[in-house]
């Protein structure tokens, strides 16, 4: 099913997908833009938050008086997809689940992308794409032609970041209980999901996400970084969770396990410190 949505192998995109914060100074062709904007007919997520979106160019809008600034992280981006969803209980993760399908999206038309959430003027990009009330604005992406020549930022934040500097497996995935490592052998068809949700990104490279295998159910939690989200517009660590919902949810599909997102009570399992339970997939059997 995926293939004919994205036109190659999940896991190929998820693994080909890295953080580009230097662009050439080029638009993107009509056609690119036709393709973007064609490829999600409804945007409503899997706790039924509904996400609006646009690719906003940088350089008509200075016509309108407004910058879209980055702060200097992102260099030769001319265009942003810029995305709200309405406020709800889940919206969090609902915004990362949907944006991060689009930007998997893109990367298998060649783009590149990178998760913004701390690093750009919200102000201006909430009137670029006419903001309402209801409606927030955690992050967007820059979207264009990657840049091999990467500018002085750009390397230093790749080498900060850290990104190959990911969570053990015996670190995120467990068995019944957070008191047992899952291995890699019991995870049997769920290995492919689960190494691509530990391939996810995450803001600060935090990998917020533990899951628990309990039979035909896969029960997700946030394991919250202390003080993290104390300084920062939004939890950004709930949108992490929705990105690593997406890439176990597309895996899976393509691995051919069906299943759905159910908000399932997992019983007695206890919890370390600072962390909660958030949804899981249930297989059907």
């Amino acid at each position: 099913m995926n293939e004919r949505l994205f036109g190659t192998s999940i896991t190929d995109i998820i693994k080909k997908r890295i953080s580009v914060r230097t662009y050439m100074d080029r638009p993107l062709t009509p056609e690119l833009k036709e393709k973007i904007r064609k490829f999600f007919p409804v945007l409503t997520g899997p706790f039924g938050g509904n996400l609006r979106f646009d690719l906003l160019e940088s350089n008509i809008l200075k016509e309108s008086n407004l910058t879209l600034g980055t702060y200097g992280v992102i260099r030769g981006a001319s265009t942003y997809l810029v995305a709200v969803i309405e406020k709800g209980s889940r919206d969090l993760e609902d915004f990362g689940y949907l944006l991060e399908k689009m930007i998997l999206f893109a990367t298998s038309l060649g783009l590149g992308t990178c998760w913004l959430g701390g690093t750009f003027k919200k102000s201006e990009f909430g009137k670029a794409i006419k903001q309402k009330n209801q409606e927030i604005l955690p992050c967007i992406t820059p979207i264009g032609y990657p840049n091999s020549k990467k500018s002085l930022i750009d390397s230093a934040m790749r080498f900060t970041a850290g990104s190959k500097n990911r969570k053990e497996w015996n670190q995120l995935f467990f068995s019944g209980n957070f008191d047992q490592q899952l291995s890699k052998a019991e995870a049997g068809k769920y290995l492919i999901p689960l190494e691509m949700v530990r391939l996810a990104p995450s803001a600060s490279n935090k990998q917020p996400w533990r899951i628990i295998k309990d039979n035909n159910k896969n029960h997700f939690f946030l394991k919250h970084t202390k003080g993290y989200s104390k300084f920062m517009a939004y939890d950004l660590q709930r949108v992490d969770m929705g990105i690593a919902m997406c890439h176990f949810e597309l895996t899976a599909q393509e691995q051919g396990i069906k299943g759905k997102w159910e908000i399932s009570d997992p019983g007695s399992i206890s919890k370390p410190l600072d962390t909660d339970y958030v949804v899981s997939w249930v297989e059907e059997v």
